[in-house]
């Protein structure tokens, strides 16, 4: 399977190239296209439970589309967010992604839900992460823009927890307050991922928390606009 990536990096569309019998999992809705002979078939992926986990824990959608070529063809894809798309394989290794930041992967890859304690509960981030395991290629969207970072051991890096798009299974993180209280409630940074090295980081340029931050106070209200007192 060969990949292109279009229209990089605000609104990128991920271009699949399918070998005959090649097989790709995907987010449901993220596809956009795809040539005659490739089939799709959506199903709970490892069954009831464990859907029924990744949907309410993990923030991604119950069902998961598989795409099968009958013959060579491509397969598009695009994330929901305008943003970038990475890609990373994975040898029998472990990939911890944000809710929704998910898009595709070989079905060498395994998905599932991993706790990640309190410290994600308080970081906003939900309780739960994303746990992509096995091999294969797995693609990852954002967004806005993804930048990597590269952490040496003991080297430390802090990121805002709307920021964060994945992490490698080799490096640690914790969640802090910036500053003291008065800075968590009113500097609009809130609380931050501390992460500590080897390993990789992925990060995305806008975060969903702000952009909803801003939009909600600005939404008309009820009957605004229709003439209604």
């Amino acid at each position: 399977m060969d990949y292109e990536r279009h229209h990089r990096p605000s609104f990128t569309e991920l271009e699949l190239t399918l070998d005959e019998g090649d097989e790709v999992r995907t987010e449901a809705g993220s596809m956009v296209s795809h040539s005659e002979g490739v089939t799709v078939e959506t199903r709970a992926e490892g069954g009831l439970l464990s859907s029924l986990k990744r949907s309410v824990l993990g923030g991604e959608s119950f069902f998961v589309n598989t795409f099968e070529a009958e013959r060579p063809g491509t397969l598009t894809l695009a994330p929901a967010l305008p943003g970038d798309v990475v890609q990373y394989e994975l040898r029998d290794e472990s990939l911890f992604v944000q809710s929704s930041s998910f898009l595709a992967a070989e079905t060498g890859v395994d998905l599932d839900t991993k706790f990640g304690g309190s410290r994600s509960f308080f970081g906003g981030e939900g309780l739960f992460l994303l746990e992509l395991s096995g091999r294969g290629l797995t693609f990852l969207s954002s967004y806005g823009a993804i930048s990597v970072v590269s952490l040496d051991p003991g080297e430390r890096h802090v990121v805002d927890t709307g920021h964060v798009v994945a992490f490698e299974d080799t490096v640690d993180f914790s969640v802090e307050r910036v500053g003291g209280l008065k800075s968590t409630l009113f500097s609009g940074e809130g609380l931050v991922c501390e992460f500590e090295g080897p390993g990789n980081i992925w990060t995305q340029s806008r975060s969903t928390d702000a952009f909803l931050a801003w939009l909600i106070p600005n939404l008309p209200s009820n009957g605004a606009g229709n003439g209604s007192e």
